[in-house]
């Protein structure tokens, strides 16, 4: 789906926005870049707190940037963590990522030794719950 200049650059803010990680406990530093269906990209990081576990996922920051700026299409997300061969995404994070996705928008995922892995949002929540179930309900 990317090409190799826009993984490039994806990644780089995913990179740069895990060096920003505020993560004392779990020294877990994780960024997340997403691509909108505009061509614009928001990043953000995790983001630890005191009373474990009420931190924010890197993703969850990216996803709230994005919102915030009015956009609600996630063409692809990228997501780096510097201790994680992948870094995948955690289970509150695959959903939030499908809220805001088409079942074929690609998850990105590089970890420290630089190697990368795509998958579609579908396969890493396959049958996922959604606005679809809810439509028939409003």
């Amino acid at each position: 789906m990317f090409d190799a200049m826009q993984m490039e650059v994806l990644f780089d803010a995913a990179r740069d926005a895990s060096h920003r990680a505020y993560a004392p406990y779990s020294a877990f530093p994780v960024g997340a870049a997403i691509l909108t269906s505009s061509g614009t990209i928001y990043s953000g990081c995790n983001v630890e707190n005191a009373a474990y576990p009420v931190g924010t996922c890197a993703e969850a920051g990216a996803i709230a940037a994005m919102v915030a700026q009015g956009e609600q299409q996630i063409a692809g997300i990228a997501i780096y963590g510097a201790r994680a061969n992948p870094c995948m995404p955690c289970g509150a994070c695959r959903q939030r990522i499908s809220e805001f996705s088409n079942p074929t928008t690609v998850v990105i995922t590089q970890g420290h030794d630089g190697s990368l892995q795509q998958h579609p949002i579908a396969e890493l929540l396959p049958h996922a719950f959604g606005p679809r179930q809810l439509a028939s309900t409003l």
